[in-house]
């Protein structure tokens, strides 16, 4: 069969990407040959075909800042369909996006023991950006289904990150020596409730304050991110102690990079709400 994908092939072989998902998170074996020979039969589309549309869906699922198989390299030029027949399974499975109810939504608290430093490395650049065709395609993902604001309504997310990053910090600090400044550490956002612009106060090795707000995702280190007007203004008004730290692919292998002041050296900010007073 040629010619474009119809809703329902591109339903069932989203569904059948995702029941592999579920293994490959969960660290089960599977077959993706067999998976591949089996959707032959219920979609009518042939061996190759099948192969790429998954590399298909995993461009759509980085785009949507999601977990997305390792073995299907991300294929993009994609159609805007396909994109909409993995919302429309998430949406039928609200679970997936529930960090209680998934298998895989980051490390044990055993993990996090064992491997408290997180890797921090560079932030995005224009020059280790993707192809333009790519980048393009992904932000136009991102933006179409909010993927900033979904991640920022997952809480159990948001929590989880910034526990990672506070294991981070006080085994940095022990690290280094300064037990002192490690006991002192305090997850603000936890203890005091949102609200003093920052997540976290830890301590760089000389004693300074430390001001961090964590952002975290399961999606690649691109996604998009909301701050509030509060941590812009506590980042410009402490810019010398303040820092943003950005935890990506945490489902998989939590990574970090930092953003010091003024943020706008690092990123497009772009207001996506406003205050209405009546004249």
């Amino acid at each position: 069969m040629a010619g474009d994908w119809s809703d329902e092939q591109n339903d069932a072989i989203v569904a059948d990407y995702f029941a592999m998902l579920a293994n490959d998170l969960a660290g089960r074996p599977y077959s993706k040959a067999e998976h591949n020979r089996l959707l032959q039969a219920v979609i009518d589309r042939p061996r190759g075909s099948i192969e790429y549309k998954h590399q298909n869906i995993s461009a759509v699922l980085k785009g949507l800042g999601e977990n997305w198989i390792p073995g299907y390299k991300p294929a993009f030029a994609f159609q805007a369909s396909l994109a909409d027949a993995v919302v429309r399974w998430l949406n039928r499975h609200p679970d997936w996006l529930a960090p209680a109810a998934r298998m895989a939504i980051g490390p044990s608290p055993s993990v996090l023991r064992e491997e408290a430093m997180l890797w921090i490395g560079p932030p995005p650049t224009q020059s280790n950006a993707p192809p333009p065709d790519e980048l393009e395609q992904m932000t136009a993902i991102a933006r179409k289904y909010d993927v900033a604001e979904r991640d920022a309504r997952n809480r159990a997310l948001g929590r989880a990150g910034e526990e990672r990053v506070l294991a981070h910090e006080r085994a940095s600090l022990l690290a280094a020596g300064r037990t002192d400044l490690a006991g002192s550490i305090r997850w603000v956002s936890h203890v005091d409730g949102d609200g003093a612009g920052y997540d976290i106060l830890s301590f760089d090795i000389d004693g300074r304050d430390r001001l961090i707000e964590v952002k975290t995702t399961r999606g690649w280190e691109r996604t998009p991110f909301h701050i509030s007007r509060n941590e812009l203004a506590v980042a410009e008004e402490r810019s010398k102690n303040w820092r943003l730290v950005r935890v990506w692919n945490f489902a998989r292998e939590p990574k970090a990079f930092e953003l010091r002041p003024p943020l706008e050296a690092h990123v497009s900010l772009m207001a996506t709400s406003y205050q209405a007073d009546l004249l």
